[in-house]
């Protein structure tokens, strides 16, 4: 009989996100089938704090005080042993210290299979200051904005309304549309509150879509989605919020704007080195340029969230999905175990 593939869950994190790591981590650990894989969930709490659950219980509500263990680099430490003993880690982190390089880095100095983008990927995305660099090199269209850091002045050159939102954070945690210049002010210190590093972007009139991609050398883009928020932008409650928002499969845009999404969504993914799975954030204007927003390597990962509705509605269940996603970690794992280092 095939030996079942040991999988680790990894979940929670220091981040706002938390809470949403959480939920997508027990989707996961529901999902995977219990015929084929072995798991364990581990937790992450909020001051970096491991925490190993043996088996296929549900993670523990989210903890402050009682966690186990410092992160797993000292070697007789229980998490440290745990990864030594497993197949591969689905990391479902999001945001900093765990969508951003942070556990990549630390998964690939233990020698462990993951899933989803590697050290330089994840790093790259999470800065959208950076981010955006790379895709202009690369001649894809992107929102346009200006970065301050500490000392900069509040000054940039577009049209209100704008955004403005810290430069390494998601679920668009410390963002805020701001609607004219004595707002300002404002909005930077909140975003200052999250990270050292603001952005302040133009309004991009148009559909917002989203396409998932799936894939390693090979990337494939899912069905273009829409999104249509129930608010004044697509802000946290709008994501996550019961109600905040409707998907719409296909977008309601035409069939040349839906390949050229796809089109830019692959090579986003191909051009900041993704590997895996991310979930592309993008603009469809009036007139059918497609204009890119941002890249999340680890998107929110229930069987209801956005990427997961995109590839079940290209054929790909959840289920099924999450196979493909081990089995790309391991092809990846074993295409570069080859190199001299």
């Amino acid at each position: 009989m095939r030996r079942r593939l040991r999988v680790a869950v990894l979940a929670g994190g220091r981040s706002s996100e938390h809470e949403i790591s959480l939920a997508s981590a027990r989707s996961v650990l529901d999902a995977l089938d219990p015929d084929r894989y072995e798991t364990t969930a581990i937790e992450i709490d909020r001051r970096g704090r491991w925490e190993i659950a043996s088996g296929r219980q549900s993670l523990p509500e989210a903890k402050e005080e009682t966690s186990v263990e410092t992160l797993p680099v000292v070697s007789d430490s229980p998490p440290a042993a745990v990864l030594g003993q497993i197949d591969v880690v689905m990391p479902i982190l999001h945001g900093p210290f765990g969508e951003d390089g942070t556990v990549q880095g630390l998964l690939e100095l233990a020698g462990v299979p993951y899933v989803g983008a590697g050290v330089a990927a994840s790093a790259l995305c999470m800065d959208k200051d950076l981010f955006k660099a790379v895709l202009r090199d690369r001649g894809i269209p992107v929102a346009q904005n200006v970065t301050l850091r500490e000392g900069d002045p509040l000054v940039h050159p577009f049209p209100y309304p704008v955004f403005v939102k810290p430069a390494r954070l998601g679920s668009s945690v410390g963002m805020t549309k701001v609607h004219e210049e004595d707002e300002l002010a404002a909005a930077v210190a909140l975003a200052r509150r999250h990270d050292d590093k603001v952005l302040i972007e133009e309004f991009v009139l148009g559909t917002e879509v989203e396409c998932g991609v799936l894939g390693n050398r090979d990337p494939v883009a899912s069905v273009v989605g829409e999104i249509v928020a129930h608010a004044e932008w697509y802000d946290y409650s709008a994501k996550y919020d019961e109600g905040g928002m409707d998907l719409v499969i296909p977008a309601r845009i035409s069939a040349e704007a839906s390949e050229g999404v796809r089109r830019r969504a692959v090579e986003s993914f191909v051009a900041t080195e993704c590997e895996g799975m991310a979930r592309i954030d993008l603009f469809v204007r009036p007139d059918g340029d497609v204009v890119v927003n941002e890249i999340n390597t680890i998107p929110g990962f229930t069987a209801t969230s956005v990427y997961a509705k995109l590839f079940e509605a290209s054929g790909i269940p959840y289920a099924e999905l999450l196979d493909r996603l081990i089995e790309l970690a391991l092809e990846r794992h074993e295409r570069r175990a080859g190199l001299v280092y």
